[in-house]
C-alpha cells in the first residue's frame, strides 16, 4: 500500500508497486482494479486505450458491495510506464502470442499469466527469459459501463513457474486480498493449472455444442454420461504425470469430483442443482462463443484439447475429450453443424461413445 506522509512526520511516501496488465478485457480490467485497490499504480494496455490520466474503474460484487480505484488506460506499449513490477497477460489463449509481443517492451519484467486451460505459460516461457507466474482465477467477471461485476464469489491462486518469484508471489497474494480478491500462493503450477482445468471442463463444450444451460446439461442422463466422462479422462492424464488436485478459493472441484463418486441417481440432480446455481447466471465460454453469434478461434484447443493432447502423448485414451474439442472447433467453422445437437444429450453422447473410461479417483 502507498504510504501517505502526513501519517508519518519525516518520512517520504513509498512509491506505489507498478504493473502493466495487457488486455483491458473484463478479466484485465477486474485483476488490474483489484490490485488499484490494493495500492498498486495499475495501466490496463487494450485495444481502446483512453486518457492515460487515472480514471476510477468500479468493481461490483456478487453481494452488492462496489470498490472504486483508479487505474490508467492506453492502447500502446509505449504509452505504458517504462519499468513496471509486473506484467499480466490478461486475454485468451489464442491472443496470447500477441500480448507476449507486446510484452516484449519489457523484457526483463517478472510475468503473470492468468489465460484458462493448459499451455499459456510454455508458450510465455518460450517466448521470454524472465520470472514467470501462473495465476488461476475462479470468479466470473463481466463488463459494465463503469469497470466490471463479479458474478459470482471466487478467488486466485498463484504459482511459480520459472525464476526467483517467491517475494513476488507472496506479495501479489496480498495485494489481491487486499483488493478484496481471496489468494493463496501454490508451490506446484501444473498442478494448479490442471486443477483449474477440470472447473474449465464443467459444462463447458456441451452448454455450447447443446444450447443447454449448465444445469439442464448435468440434469440429463445423457448429459451427466458425457460430463462424468470428460472429468474422469482429465483426472487419469493429471494421474499420469503425477498431478495432484488443488483446492482454489472458490473452486469446489474436490466436491464436485466427491459427488461424482455417489451414484447416478443421487449425484445427477443433486450436481445439477448446485451447478446451475455456481455460475451466478453467467454462461459458459464455449456457450457464450458457439451460441452467442461470435466469430473467430475458440479456447477448446486448450481446455478439452489440452486433455485430449496430453492423453496422446502420455498413453490416456481421452475419446471424450478429443470429441468434443473437435465438435466445438468445426461448430466454430461451420455454425450450422451444431443443430444437431441442439438439445440433444443422446444424440451427443452417441457421438462421444468410445473406448473404456477410467474411474474418477481424484488424488491428493
Amino acid at each position: 500500500m502507498t504510504t501517505n506522509p502526513a501519517d508519518h512526520p519525516g518520512r517520504e511516501a513509498v512509491p506505489p508497486r507498478v504493473a502493466v496488465v495487457v488486455g483491458a478485457g473484463a478479466v484485465g480490467s477486474f485483476l488490474g482494479g483489484t490490485l488499484a485497490a490494493a495500492g498498486w499504480d495499475v495501466t490496463l494496455l487494450g485495444r481502446r486505450g483512453g486518457e492515460a490520466a487515472p480514471a476510477p474503474l468500479v468493481i461490483a460484487g456478487p453481494r452488492g458491495r462496489r470498490r472504486s480505484a483508479p487505474v490508467r488506460r492506453v492502447a500502446t506499449p509505449a504509452a505504458a510506464p517504462p519499468a513496471p513490477d509486473l506484467l499480466l497477460l490478461a486475454v485468451k489463449m489464442y491472443d496470447l502470442a500477441g500480448a507476449l509481443d507486446a510484452a516484449g517492451r519489457w523484457p526483463d519484467a517478472p510475468l503473470m499469466t492468468v489465460q484458462n486451460g493448459v499451455g499459456a505459460e510454455a508458450e510465455a516461457a518460450a517466448a521470454r527469459t524472465s520470472p514467470l507466474i501462473a495465476g488461476s482465477l475462479t470468479t466470473a467477471v463481466e463488463p459494465t459501463p463503469a469497470g466490471v461485476a463479479r458474478r459470482r464469489t471466487g478467488g486466485l491462486g498463484i504459482a511459480p513457474v520459472r525464476g526467483d518469484t517467491a517475494g513476488l508471489r507472496h506479495e501479489l497474494a496480498d495485494a489481491f486480498a487486499d483488493g478484496g480478491l481471496p489468494t493463496i500462493a501454490c508451490d506446484d503450477a501444473a498442478a494448479m493449472k490442471w486443477s483449474k482445468l477440470l472447473a474449465n471442463l464443467v459444462g463447458n463444450a456441451t452448454s455450447g455444442l447443446l444450447d443447454m444451460d449448465v444445469g439442464a446439461v448435468w440434469g440429463d442422463p445423457a448429459g451427466f454420461e458425457i460430463e462424468r466422462r470428460q472429468l474422469a479422462e482429465a483426472l487419469a492424464v493429471m494421474r499420469a504425470q503425477n498431478l495432484r488436485v488443488v483446492s482454489l478459493p472458490g473452486g469446489q472441484v474436490r466436491a464436485l469430483l466427491a459427488g461424482l463418486r455417489a451414484p447416478a441417481i443421487v449425484a445427477r440432480p443433486a450436481l445439477a442443482f448446485a451447478l446451475g446455481r455456481a455460475r451466478g447466471g453467467k454462461d459458459p465460454s464455449l456457450r457464450l462463443r458457439l451460441r452467442g453469434g461470435g466469430s473467430g478461434p475458440t479456447e477448446a484447443r486448450w481446455l478439452n484439447g489440452a486433455v485430449a493432447d496430453a492423453g496422446a502423448r502420455l498413453g490416456v485414451p481421452t475419446p471424450v475429450n478429443a470429441t468434443l474439442a473437435a465438435l466445438v472447433d468445426e461448430a466454430a467453422r461451420l455454425p450450422a453443424s451444431a443443430d444437431r445437437w441442439l438439445r440433444r444429450p443422446d444424440v451427443l453422447l452417441e457421438a462421444c461413445n468410445g473406448a473404456a473410461e477410467p474411474r474418477v479417483t481424484p488424488r491428493g
